[in-house]
């Protein structure tokens, strides 16, 4: 009989076609079998190593969800008659499922289809598999035109074993699956169904438009409350309604989707950002370099972007009989400055450093405020050294990542190494090569990192640096990218010690990737509630009666001599309307000044979040908030240690 050995060492024999499941305990949902899932039902043939899969880890989360979208487009197959179904997989933290329906869902339907799951999953209907082949399964689905077309153009690893598909039955429904699914309806453990959206048949915009329902599912009910509250708080912190309760920017329609525009307090705040990048790029030995929004399309094919990145760049202009291409990327820019003239092993290595702005004909149905946009600015840096330098440069290039990343706030930072994608240019040796230079910089940098096979750049390798917000979520900002293949492209060259030509090898590097993504994700992770030396308005002060004008205007005047950013509210609002608006405004410090803060020479501060102090001198905060700000400091005064300070007027 068949041997399974279990995780602790355990070996047990079963009868050749014993489902798997007999083996493993009650909470597992599906099996592990020589590290491939399988469902419990799965009949053992021979010896293998098995695993239990529980609900709550990763893989169990997965199938859960899953299954949970299979019980979902039953549900609607049942209360909308005539329904096609096209896919429905699960994704990060849930799932969704695609529809043509004859009438259009409303929010107020999904509390019905959500109703009828729980039907469905009370009767503890099986999850049955079973393996049709290419005719039986066009028959078995001859009503539903989006699973046709799936099985006729199907290959061997798109789902199909040769000519055999398997699909997964409950009480008669039936969907074209790979499985594996949970045993039955009833092991489902807490979902929800979300929302509803438009999506294109296979994300082209020239096939139907079908309906999707996006919904969670999680192990226990106390996991989908938690990341329920967590929808809440990512609402509360959407970067795209702060931005307009701020008055940061807007996307105007006249621009087109994916372009936006930056109002002053936007540019205030964008200026911030810029003004520390610039320093701490001059700072590290980088040197600036400016270059045009346009070039031809001979640097574009030289480049290789024609050839393997044209799908996501605007079509061409054509000007002198020429083609031309607005960039959408800065590093081929970067290179001719390079070759402008002969270069010494002596120059190297070279950091050219670029706040260029960059133009991607991202799809439509993609673009989301700040996050995913057609037109951007990279803090985009490129570093020409030979490859002797190159494991350096790149440690170089870490500890200004952590530093950068550190001041805005951000220390939980997750590393990946993504090796060589399916469509690249360069050929098997410089891939390896560059592959190799980076993995051996994170060994020397003692930074944990996982590999992500196949999510490299076409043209290199690279690292990418995730970061964890406030709420736990994590970003993608910083990436690394070690190019051996434009140096060949290029023919870029320079003189060795050895009086010999050389190759010389790219690091491509962004930090925070586009100013305005980064933008984004400062908003979210910090609710608006910038540190002081980012808010694009740091001290409002607000005189209690309109005889207070003055002295307020004065102390205005000393904030910003001190390169605070200060105004005064002379509005003719009520004092508390004045601070609710600087509340609502996300003001870091409101300065309140009464008959008797002029009598005595003092304020009364009040941050953001209601904390007050009075009787503060106000030499004391201008001093305290101007050390704050210039120190980028991500933490706010300690309001209580100004208290019974009096700092000289010049401190």
């Amino acid at each position: 009989m068949p041997k399974v050995t279990l995780p602790r060492g355990e070996v047990i024999e079963l009868e050749e076609g014993t489902p798997v499941g007999r083996a493993l305990p009650g909470d597992a949902i599906c099996a592990r079998v020589d590290g491939r899932l399988v469902d419990l039902s799965w009949p053992v043939a021979s010896d293998a190593s098995v695993e239990p899969v529980l609900a709550g880890e990763p893989d169990g989360l997965r199938v859960l969800r899953h299954s949970t979208a299979h019980v979902m487009a039953q549900a609607v197959c049942d209360l909308y008659p005539g329904a096609k179904y096209a896919i429905g997989p699960p994704i990060e933290d849930g799932f969704y499922y695609d529809f043509d329906l004859p009438s259009s869902l409303s929010p107020e339907d999904l509390e019905r289809i959500e109703a009828r799951m729980r039907e469905i999953a009370k009767r503890n209907q099986p999850f049955v598999r079973e393996e049709l082949g290419r005719g039986e399964a066009l028959e078995r689905f001859g009503d539903q035109p989006f699973k046709k077309e799936i099985i006729e153009t199907a290959e061997a690893d798109e789902g199909a074993l040769g000519e055999v598909f398997s699909v997964y039955r409950n009480d008669g429904w039936a969907d074209l699956c790979l499985g594996p699914h949970i045993p039955s309806t009833k092991r489902l453990g807490a979902f929800k169904l979300l929302s509803l959206a438009g999506a294109y048949w296979r994300g082209d915009e020239k096939r139907p438009q079908l309906q999707r329902i996006y919904g969670t599912a999680w192990a226990t009910r106390e996991d989908l409350e938690a990341y329920l509250h967590r929808l809440e708080e990512a609402e509360r912190r959407d970067h795209r309604k702060l931005g307009r309760q701020l008055d940061l920017f807007s996307f105007p329609e006249e621009l087109g989707a994916g372009l936006l525009v930056w109002h002053p307090r936007g540019g205030i705040f964008r200026k911030a950002v810029e003004d520390f990048i610039r320093e701490i790029h001059m700072r590290s030995g980088y040197v600036p370099v400016f270059t045009p929004h346009v070039a031809k399309s001979v640097l574009w094919e030289t480049s290789g972007h024609l050839a393997k990145y044209r799908d996501n760049m605007f079509p061409a202009m054509v000007a002198d009989e020429a083609e031309y291409f607005v960039k959408p990327m800065n590093c081929p820019f970067h290179v001719l400055i390079y070759k402008s003239q002969t270069r010494s092993y002596r120059d190297l290595p070279m950091r050219l450093f670029e706040l260029g702005t960059i133009y991607r004909h991202e799809r439509a149905g993609t673009l989301h405020g700040l996050m995913r946009i057609r037109g951007g600015t990279q803090d985009d840096s490129h570093i020409i050294c030979t490859p002797e330098q190159l494991v350096d440069e790149v440690l170089k290039v870490f500890d200004l990542t952590l530093e950068i990343h550190r001041t805005f706030g951000f220390s939980d930072l997750v590393v990946n190494l993504s090796t060589k994608p399916g469509v690249a240019i360069g050929n098997e040796e410089m891939w390896a090569a560059a592959t190799e230079y980076l993995r051996q910089a994170l060994d020397a940098s003692e930074l944990a990192y996982t590999v992500a096979e196949g999510e490299g750049a076409f043209y290199g390798p690279k690292v990418d640096f995730h970061a964890r917000d406030a709420i736990g979520r994590l970003w993608q900002l910083t990436t690394v990218q070690c190019d051996f293949a434009l140096p060949e492209r290029f023919d870029m060259e320079y003189m060795g010690e050895d009086n010999e030509r050389h190759r010389p090898v790219m690091i491509h590097r962004a930090i925070l990737g586009t100013i305005e993504r980064f933008t984004g994700v400062l908003i979210e992770h910090y609710a608006g509630d910038f540190p002081l030396w980012l808010a694009p308005e740091q001290v409002r002060v607000i005189p209690v009666a309109d005889r207070h004008a003055e002295p307020c205007e004065a102390f205005a005047e000393r904030l910003r001599e001190a390169g605070l950013r200060a105004s005064v509210d002379n509005s003719r609002e009520r004092m508390q309307k004045k601070i609710r608006d600087a509340q609502l405004m996300k003001v870091p410090y409101a300065v309140v000044m009464g008959d008797r803060d002029v009598e005595a020479g003092t304020i009364a501060v009040r941050d953001r979040a209601g904390r007050e102090v009075r009787g503060v001198s106000p030499e004391a905060f201008a001093s305290a908030a101007a050390q704050g700000a210039a120190e980028r400091r991500v933490e706010g005064i300690d309001l209580d240690s100004l208290l019974g300070v009096r700092a000289e007027p010049d401190a």
